[in-house]
């Protein structure tokens, strides 16, 4: 394979082959405007899919329900999501609710209920105007194609808090042909994935056996939607979906030498798609890597990287421009990390151009105070961190912490 490439002009889901996509208005959140709240996708011909759902243990209705429908096996044509309500702790009824989406789907597109994955995103705790919303699956119905438009429309009908729509679109050279996987996603706040509030929807025509698919799935998620952090706070929606149709005609598997290009081609939708979820962070001004290595494992890195990530006085330094390294090694302390103060190292780093010491094993670089101004000052940056352990190492996207988020999350 001669690896692969973004597009351009991304339509989402559809540019895959053999996908088709709607977005309508049905009045989810019963405010009587125009704006864009349900989208519908269907696969011409049956796919293998691969999810990972919230670790939230108060799940909503359909994340229960996709769970469940994916534990079974099989194949499927589809999902229905809606955005303006989460269908979240709304007991029996809400599962009710996620069925009579299936069946409202399966009628409509002609296709079974069990074939069919259901999503919601937006307030927690009220029924969904059902009437409203089966009325808006048979619109959506209607109106499956797989143009720009049509993808972009879905692309917008998901989005809650977002400022933009997150599409993306690779191209997979191969030597007898080529792989399309596209996606579409939406999230701004309640973003901290062991899966965040977002929802991430990828297609592509590759045939890929489950299993095969899963794993690729389970693995490009840690390093991409479970690397990002907005505010700490785990959804109860949490939900990324594959769909792989095979319509380009490509069975991949392991072992075959496009592989691995595939592999990192949904890799890169995955980071693709992360970074535009937390670069939207509801009212931030900046988007913070902070980088853990040296640590005695993968998972006390990880730990390291994400109480300094979550930290609300660190995220409110860099809100400041505020470069108070004192308050990272705070962080790092209570971590549950293994370190010893005389073997951690903290620089300061640009996007471009040489990292900035800021404190080494035990001393104070006080003298480039300006220079770790400057950086902190930029809307990008990252932190780096050796803890002088190991070899396990961390990278977490994070984000600072405004006044405009706490107004906007005042109420809703």
């Amino acid at each position: 394979m001669n690896g692969f490439k973004y597009s351009e002009a991304s339509k989402g889901c559809v540019d895959a082959t053999g996908f088709r996509i709607a977005g309508v208005h049905c009045d989810v959140r019963n405010k009587a405007d125009e704006r864009l709240d349900l989208a519908l996708l269907i696969s011409d011909e049956p796919a293998t899919v691969a999810g990972v759902f919230t670790r939230n243990r108060v799940a909503a209705a359909p994340v229960r329900l996709g769970r469940d429908l994916l534990s079974k096996g099989g194949l499927y044509r589809g999902f229905v999501a809606n955005s303006g309500n989460a269908n979240a702790c709304t007991g029996e009824n809400g599962m009710e609710d996620a069925q009579l989406m299936q069946a409202a789907v399966a009628t409509a597109a002609g296709c079974s209920p069990n074939e069919v994955f259901v999503c919601s995103t937006g307030r927690i705790g009220k029924r969904l105007p059902m009437e409203r919303i089966v009325c808006g699956i048979a619109e959506a119905a209607a109106k499956l194609d797989d143009t720009a438009e049509a993808g972009l429309r879905a692309a917008d009908a998901i989005l809650t808090s977002d400022t933009r729509r997150k599409v993306c679109t690779v191209e997979v050279k191969t030597e007898s042909g080529s792989v399309t996987i596209g996606g579409m996603a939406k999230g701004a706040g309640m973003i901290e994935p062991n899966m965040a509030t977002m929802l991430a929807f990828i297609c592509t025509d590759a045939e890929v056996a489950q299993a095969d698919l899963q794993r690729l799935l389970s693995e490009s998620v840690k390093a991409t939607f479970n690397a990002v952090t907005v505010d700490g706070d785990e959804s109860t929606n949490d939900t990324v979906l594959v769909f792989a149709n095979g319509a380009s005609g490509m069975k991949l598997s392991p072992g075959h030498p496009d592989w691995s290009s595939f592999k990192a081609a949904l890799s890169a939708v995955c980071h693709d798609l992360a970074q535009k979820i937390v670069g939207d962070g509801e009212k931030i001004t900046k988007v913070v890597e902070v980088c853990i290595d040296g640590a005695a494992n993968d998972t006390e890195a990880e730990m390291a990287a994400r109480a300094i990530a979550n930290s609300l006085l660190v995220k409110s330094s860099w809100y400041g421009n505020d470069p108070n390294w004192g308050r990272l090694m705070d962080a790092l302390g209570y971590s549950g990390a293994a370190m010893e103060e005389d073997t951690i190292s903290i620089h300061y780093a640009p996007l471009e151009g040489d990292p900035v010491p800021a404190f080494i094993k035990g001393t104070i670089h006080e003298d480039r105070l300006e220079d770790w101004k400057t950086i902190v000052a930029a809307k990008k940056f990252c932190i780096q961190v050796n803890l002088g352990q190991g070899s396990g190492s961390s990278r977490v996207w994070s984000t600072d912490l405004t006044e405009g988020y706490v107004n906007f999350n005042k109420s809703e």
